[in-house]
């Protein structure tokens, strides 16, 4: 019999939808471990919770393996990166509706090359740093 791909991320993607759907502003809770990117200062007991509003992310990504976008804390523009196996929940901050998941396991991240641990090639490039200028303005005529 073959091996069957998770259902969570295409519940992330309905609930995410319906959210947005219902004027209500979606929110993510994240187990936090080593393979999680986010701003760790926001960190309570082990989690976070995130607001994946599309006007609260920039170039937002729900994907099978991960959900990755770019977001403001404290006027600082970062890079996120949510395995999905890390995602316990999504719902509604406005009534608390949605779904909850077990914690998975995470996958095996880091390949070693030359008995050193390297990490994952996508992990590195969601990531990367982004460009912290400030955004000018130029007149056109």
């Amino acid at each position: 019999m073959a091996e069957f791909t998770s259902t969570k991320p295409y519940m992330v993607r309905a609930i995410h939808e319906w959210c947005v759907d219902n004027d209500c502003t979606p929110h993510l809770l994240v187990a936090v471990d080593s393979q999680t990117r986010v701003p760790m200062a926001y960190v309570k007991d082990g989690e976070i919770v995130l607001n994946l509003n599309y006007g609260a992310t920039k170039d937002l990504q729900i994907e099978n393996e991960a959900i990755t976008f770019s977001a403001r804390f404290g006027g600082v523009s970062q890079n996120l990166y949510v395995p999905m196996y890390a995602v316990k929940g999504i719902f509604a901050r406005e009534n608390g509706q949605g779904m909850f998941f077990e914690v998975g396991t995470p996958p095996i991240a880091a390949s070693v090359k030359d008995g050193k641990e390297t990490e994952s090639k996508d992990v590195a490039e969601a990531v990367k740093p982004t460009n912290n200028k400030k955004p000018t303005l130029t007149i056109v005529k």
